[in-house]
């Protein structure tokens, strides 16, 4: 793919050239374009088959009136204040860079799927000798197979279930790349593996089951019961009627679900997706049903991030492409409420994904547009049940960081929440973590980590004196950083200098102070975190101790610890941050811990010194992937000899 980009002239906004100008110089080609508000700050990021037709469509009357676009174009156009753009061979090319555009500036403007990132996914190993079906949460380019993504974590988990109890695939981790000498575990004694690691199930044999599995995932449930039905007559036939009867159990579960799955068309037993879609002011719900051979076995809601005043065909556009981007299958039709935004562009690039012919249909009349209306009703239902759940918790959250200003005599309720907490062992491998609640909810992006550097340990007290000290130096640091970055900008009017200055602060780690900070510990730690601020001239800075044992809240101006109900919301808040952050402590050390264990393994094994460690580490990728793996992995190591692998080996096992 061939791209121009046409890039900003350097130093200040009047060095750039007039937005007039770039607009007259747009190409008559295909592309995408990227519009900027006055703070350099991406807003929108959109796809043309031409650009000069589509951008300058923009700044017309009639496209920022109540023509296409509405309110949310002229709201839009009204903050744009530059552009760039990228040209492009085709138009599905710049269908793709525009979803990856959005992916890296979230834009204001565009439609995003809520907690993308999140989405679980069940993944079959066909990559590995003898696959395995575990949970994942990113989709890779490895030779796996993957299947979802799923919005419902717990049903996937169920699945898993389902599924190993159904077929008998391996849950273990051992390396079966080489020899197969392993003693067989307790899942082969009770029929829920077959023991490959042992040798007591072929290669063969266990990936007829692995097909299996695939079938049952991809909703071709009846093609299991005559395999499952020759399987248990074959065990009776040999008098293993144990074998056989937990075989006919497997059949009637099989078939339990099989009658659950509502025959959609008794004529059409083709594969097809049906998206529905419901808009809210600020969030929508797209529902996709799933139909394989003329059933319906399965659906997922998705709820969308939009701005207020975006139109069905855009947000049902931007869903298609995000969805389709990530999904294990693309089948050849796809029924959709109406036609989406750039229909043909996005049709185009689903026959790209799936290798075939894909058919984008809107059905007008007949048992397809029944079923699209179905779907439509039960996006309605899940969004209004998602904006009713978002308000209780909000709801709840703000009685909540009320009842806490008031009973710590806050002047109003705090908005961001800071809690601290230590984990080590004896001294060893000590880590702080911070975590954040934000309008009292866990927000993830802002959790950080430290590792102690102070040699006198343990010693909670002053670990968590230099856990505050650094947190808060680097405050001041990075403040004094976005004003200099500011500066560096050139002449600006206030406006400009704000919006850029805001940009900044959401783009720094520590820049942001927190309305309140909470250490987990009692009188002695909060006395050396209250001194640690101290000492930055950040004694106002609203500081808390809250002890495990007792629940109880220590805070500098009272000699008595404050005890709330048990039922208080205000404790409630602060257990939950409480929590959070010892998990997330828990969770760096035992990371830190175990590869410390792994590191001194190797220190001990005669003929790995310092730079033959260095080598097995950068071969194999990281220290868990030496762990598990085989003699003829290590022998494979470049310049590795025998002897000095089966040391290794030996000692890592």
């Amino acid at each position: 793919m061939s791209i121009e980009i046409e890039e900003p002239a350097p130093g200040g906004r009047d060095e750039r050239p007039r937005l007039e100008e770039k607009l007259s110089l747009l190409p008559d080609q295909p592309g995408v374009y990227l519009m900027k508000n006055a703070a350099g700050e991406v807003i929108y990021v959109g796809k043309a088959v031409s650009l000069r037709h589509r951008v300058r469509s923009y700044f017309q009357p009639s496209r920022n009136g109540r023509g296409l676009g509405g309110a949310k174009v002229a709201a839009m156009v009204a903050n744009i204040a530059d552009l760039e753009y990228i040209v492009t061979d085709t138009e599905v090319e710049a269908l793709i860079l525009e979803s990856n555009l959005i992916k890296r500036y979230r834009p204001w403007y565009n439609v995003r799927l809520r907690d993308d990132k999140a989405y679980p996914y069940i993944k079959v190993t066909l990559e590995e000798r003898f696959p395995r079906v575990i949970l994942v949460r990113r989709k890779r380019d490895d030779g796996g197979r993957y299947f979802g993504p799923y919005t419902n974590v717990h049903a996937v988990r169920e699945t898993l279930q389902f599924v190993r109890k159904l077929l008998p695939v391996r849950t273990c981790t051992l390396d079966l790349s080489g020899e197969l000498n392993y003693r067989p575990c307790l899942m082969y004694h009770i029929d829920r593996c077959g023991a490959p690691c042992a040798a007591l199930q072929s290669q063969e044999e266990y990936r007829r089951v692995v097909e299996q599995v695939v079938l049952f995932l991809e909703g071709r449930q009846e093609a299991l019961v005559p395999e499952l039905t020759r399987r248990m007559e074959a065990a009776a036939e040999q008098l293993h009627f144990e074998k056989a009867a937990r075989v006919r159990d497997q059949i009637r579960a099989l078939q339990a679900v099989i009658e659950r799955q509502k025959i959609v068309s008794a004529k059409d037993d083709s594969d097809q997706d049906v998206v529905g879609l419901a808009l809210g002011r600020e969030s929508a719900c797209a529902q996709v049903f799933f139909i394989r051979g003329g059933k319906l076995v399965g659906r997922e809601p998705f709820f969308v991030e939009i701005t207020p005043g975006t139109e069905e065909r855009e947000v049902l556009g931007a869903f298609l492409q995000e969805y389709y981007a990530r999904a294990d299958l693309v089948p050849p039709q796809v029924l959709v409420p109406l036609e989406p935004e750039d229909a043909g562009i996005v049709t185009a690039w689903l026959e790209q994904r799936r290798g075939g012919r894909v058919r984008l249909h809107r059905p007008q009349r007949g048992e397809k547009r029944q079923l699209v209306e179905m779907v439509a009703e039960n996006a309605r239902l899940a969004l209004a049940e998602y904006e009713a759940s978002t308000e209780r918790r909000q709801g709840r959250n703000q009685r909540a960081l009320a009842d806490l200003a008031e009973r710590l005599g806050l002047e109003q309720p705090p908005r961001r929440i800071e809690c601290y907490d230590i984990s080590n062992f004896q001294g060893k491998q000590a880590v702080a973590s911070m975590v954040v609640l934000t309008e009292g909810e866990p927000d993830p992006s802002q959790y950080r980590r430290f590792k102690i550097q102070s040699q006198e340990t343990p010693d909670d007290f002053r670990m968590m004196a230099e856990t505050i000290r650094r947190r808060f130096t680097r405050y001041f640091r990075e403040r004094e950083e976005v004003e200099s970055l500011v500066a560096e900008g050139g002449p600006r009017d206030e406006a400009a200098r704000q919006a850029r200055r805001a940009e900044l602060m959401d783009q720094a780690r520590f820049a942001v102070l927190p309305d309140l900070v909470v250490i987990d510990g009692g009188r002695g730690q909060l006395n050396a975190a209250r001194a640690a601020l101290r000492d930055l001239g950040l004694e106002e800075l609203p500081i808390i101790g809250l002890a495990k044992r007792f629940e109880q809240i220590y805070m500098e101006d009272d000699p008595d610890p404050l005890e709330l109900d048990h039922r208080s919301p205000a404790l409630h808040v602060l257990q939950r941050v409480r929590d959070e952050a010892h998990r997330f402590a828990i969770t760096y050390h035992r990371q830190l811990r175990d590869a410390r264990t792994s590191r001194s393994a190797l220190d001990e094994i005669e003929g790995v010194g310092p730079r033959r460690k260095r080598e097995l580490l950068r071969h194999f990728g990281s220290l868990k992937r030496l762990r598990e793996a085989g003699l003829e992995d290590l022998y494979a190591v470049p310049g590795l000899p025998r002897v000095v692998a089966e040391r290794i080996y030996q000692q890592l096992h």
